[in-house]
């Protein structure tokens, strides 16, 4: 299983649900996890790809269109930020861009003054703070056990409800296509008026709940999209396998891929 390192990551604790820590390997990037899967040389690997507060992770979202992985399963994990130091004199606060971008309006208040470092993942921003004593980190409370490191603030996201979304990623043989929930990624190949709106339709029409429609660049030219869509319906059920086909001809000189179906579970660490 391989999971965003340095060991303590919410990434981690997220992998801990599904995988023991001996079976557990990290990767400094969420495309080096999406691409090992997709070569072979993972069997699983869990990912980030939305939080509440800051919205979606598209380097995940990215990777998936780029390698070929399926979805089998949805992790839902609570955030809780604590800023944690060896003491209260510190200059800078290290930590995962997004997790920086969600305590936005604590750090603002109680450290207007700190400068803010963007690092590879929580856990290196901790490490950070384990190593300099001019450093904070932001991370998971639990971070800071028995370590020389101490609590400063917990609790500092902008809201009580921050949760991130992770999914467990497997090689394409391991796709299925029962589960509750279902990614799908469309690239049309095409832009008119009104594309967005056809690609939408079938789902409605069927009355299959779209849990998330976002599109990314799809990096061929400048306004051309792939569209990334998560939708509350097994592709094994018959509505979405007629949806699938009608969005099948529309995205004719695209492609549609089919990441699988897959239960979710909340995880409370």
């Amino acid at each position: 299983m391989l999971t965003l390192g340095p060991e303590g990551t919410y990434s981690h604790r997220a992998a801990r649900s599904v995988a023991a820590d001996d079976d557990i390997e990290f990767r400094d990037s969420p495309t080096a996890i999406v691409e090992a899967v997709a070569d072979g040389k993972a069997d699983r690997g869990v990912v980030a790809v939305e939080n509440s507060i800051e919205g979606s992770v598209t380097e995940s979202l990215d990777a998936f269109a780029n390698h070929e992985v399926a979805v089998v399963k949805e992790i839902i994990t609570p955030i809780r930020h604590a800023l944690v130091a060896q003491g209260e004199d510190f200059d800078v606060i290290a930590s995962h861009a997004q997790a920086l971008a969600q305590c936005r309006t604590y750090l603002d208040e109680a450290y207007p003054d700190a400068e803010l470092e963007a690092v590879a993942s929580t856990a290196k921003g901790v490490e950070l703070a384990r190593e300099d004593p001019s450093v904070a980190g932001i991370g998971h409370p639990g971070t800071a056990d028995g370590t020389d490191l101490r609590v400063i603030a917990e609790g500092i996201q902008d809201q009580s409800s921050n949760a991130t979304r992770f999914l467990v990623v497997a090689p394409m043989a391991d796709r299925s296509d029962a589960g509750s929930k279902s990614s799908l990624i469309v690239y049309p190949n095409v832009d008119y008026p009104g594309l967005l709106l056809e690609l939408l339709e079938p789902f409605a029409d069927r009355d299959i709940n779209l849990t998330r429609v976002e599109s990314r660049p799809s990096g061929e030219r400048l306004g051309d999209y792939v569209f990334h869509i998560d939708v509350e319906a097994g592709l094994y059920e018959e509505r979405t396998k007629k949806a699938l086909a009608d969005i099948e001809d529309i995205a004719e000189k695209g492609w549609v891929r089919r990441l699988g179906s897959y239960d979710s579970e909340t995880v409370l660490d």
